[in-house]
């Protein structure tokens, strides 16, 4: 009976070990979850949401609004969006991404820095 009962306990170890190497307990958030306080996320998380435009100014910054935005058709919705450096190509309008980096603080205000990106799908937003 001991030795069963070991046995299983090993198992078990192993298990949620894989499970750690594996990289299935990666946590991601929404946009709406780390838009109240950007500054509580600290280190690399993962953002999933929708890319919703790209700055006028800076062409390697755009923002992505929670993907539940994508309900809210009437001109008065009040969208959240989390600014993004992107580190490479800029996702089109209505990807559906997760993007992966951490928050800085840069001249224009708080932003986040991707380190790899994603794209899930396309939601057809826009004209």
């Amino acid at each position: 009976m001991r030795k069963n009962m070991l046995m299983a306990v090993t198992m078990l170890v192993l298990a949620l070990g894989a499970l750690t190497l594996t990289g299935c307990n990666e946590q991601i958030f929404n946009v709406n979850d780390v838009a109240s306080d950007p500054t509580a996320y600290t280190g690399t998380i993962t953002i999933a949401g929708v890319m919703g435009g790209t700055s006028q100014e800076d062409r390697t910054v755009f923002g992505i609004m929670d993907l539940k935005e994508l309900a809210c058709t009437t001109p008065g919705c009040n969208k959240i969006f989390i600014p993004i450096r992107a580190n490479g190509t800029v996702p089109a309008l209505g990807d559906e991404v997760r993007v992966t980096g951490s928050f800085r603080t840069e001249p224009g205000g708080l932003i986040f820095v991707a380190e790899k990106m994603k794209v899930v799908k396309n939601h057809k937003i826009g004209g």
